[in-house]
């Protein structure tokens, strides 16, 4: 049986764009080998929801499945758009240009190594 165990963190105030960036660095590895990637990354915009994502995933998968944390790789990881927020900048002469804050939706998937 294939255990796949899966964490989101749903309206991430950070563009998916940013996310996914981030996303491809981080699947095929071993957990401890994304979590460093993720700390030592210069997007850590994106990167602190992710690794947030990626720690939560851990813990279902140890408390949840019993699972041992060092025999887990990310399966998959991607992040879906979220509503986005609509602002407005006031410009000259009576214009107003939209600002979008975007907002995503980050999913993680961590399974045991050798059932990949």
């Amino acid at each position: 049986m294939i255990t796949k165990v899966k964490a989101t963190a749903k309206y991430v105030r950070v563009s998916p764009y940013k996310v996914r960036q981030l996303t491809p660095l981080i699947v095929g590895q071993s957990v401890a080998e994304a979590q460093r990637i993720l700390s030592f990354t210069d997007k850590k915009a994106a990167a602190a929801p992710l690794l947030k994502v990626l720690n939560s995933a851990i813990a279902n998968a140890e408390n949840n499945d019993g699972l041992d944390p060092d025999e887990l790789i990310v399966h998959t990881a991607y992040a879906d758009e979220g509503p986005t927020l609509k602002r407005y900048q006031p410009r000259a002469l009576g214009r107003a240009y939209r600002i979008r804050k975007r907002t995503s939706h980050i999913t993680v998937v961590v399974s045991p190594a050798e059932e990949n």
